[in-house]
């Protein structure tokens, strides 16, 4: 039965998929970044909905500009802080590019690349990212730099919090929390190790009561900081709203 569940919720998935590829290439161009938002919201909510993931938010995010780091547990993080916060860019590793689909949808929806081997095109990034924040745009990142397990955290890097210590722009914690029955951190939604793609999706159709948790913590000041030192207070701060859930 799980199986058939999961063929069923592949087939509306992959249309999905389909229809937002359309829907940027074709509707994009002609829409208002504010209708932008609007389709970004709902195309990501309607994602996770048809693969079963139920979201709950709690808090409010800080209104204008702002740098929104999160912890990082799923392939499936973007679309979960796209359905509550659309306007978000978030910073993603260059050859996320060109893979088939997925490359043209998030470089669609205004995502920063980055080569994350390379220090030059680190700074490359975090002025593209000062120039975006300045210019009243929202960006996103994962200072872990890579996925996690869920409920222990990856140390924190400093590097791209630069962008909003430069332009004093506020900085917007988010805690994520996949859960499913019987585990507070869902082992369905986790995207560590040699897991790849194709079966981490069929590891999360499959599952039944996946949910993710999005907790906007308070606003933290960014200027004058040091960037190491705030990396670790958001760390502590994301920790601390994930033990308590």
């Amino acid at each position: 039965m799980r199986n058939l569940l999961a063929a069923w919720r592949l087939l509306r998935f992959v249309l999905h998929v389909l229809h937002g590829l359309l829907m940027i290439k074709l509707l994009f161009p002609s829409l208002s970044l504010g209708q932008r938002h609007h389709r970004i919201r709902w195309w990501s909510g309607k994602m996770l909905a048809l693969m079963g993931v139920r979201l709950q938010l709690q808090g409010q995010a800080r209104p204008g500009p702002k740098l929104i780091v999160a912890n990082h547990v799923s392939w499936l993080d973007i679309a979960a802080v796209h359905a509550v916060l659309p306007e978000a860019r978030f910073v993603s590793k260059a050859d996320v590019k060109h893979w088939p689909v997925v490359g043209a949808l998030t470089e669609g929806v205004g995502t920063l690349f980055i080569e994350r081997a390379s220090k030059r095109d680190a700074l490359r990034v975090v002025h593209q990212m000062a120039d975006a924040l300045k210019a009243g745009d929202t960006v996103a990142v994962f200072p872990e730099g890579t996925t996690g397990a869920g409920p222990e955290l990856l140390p924190f890097h400093g590097n791209l919090l630069q962008a909003a210590i430069a332009t004093e722009t506020v900085i917007q914690p988010l805690a994520l929390r996949w859960h499913e029955p019987g585990e507070r951190f869902s082992s369905s939604a986790r995207f560590i190790g040699d897991t790849t793609m194709i079966a981490s999706l069929w590891t999360v159709l499959k599952a039944r009561g996946v949910g993710i948790d999005i907790q906007i913590l308070p606003a933290l000041e960014s200027a004058h900081a040091d960037r190491r030192a705030l990396a670790e207070h958001v760390r502590e701060q994301i920790a601390e709203a994930l033990a308590a859930n």
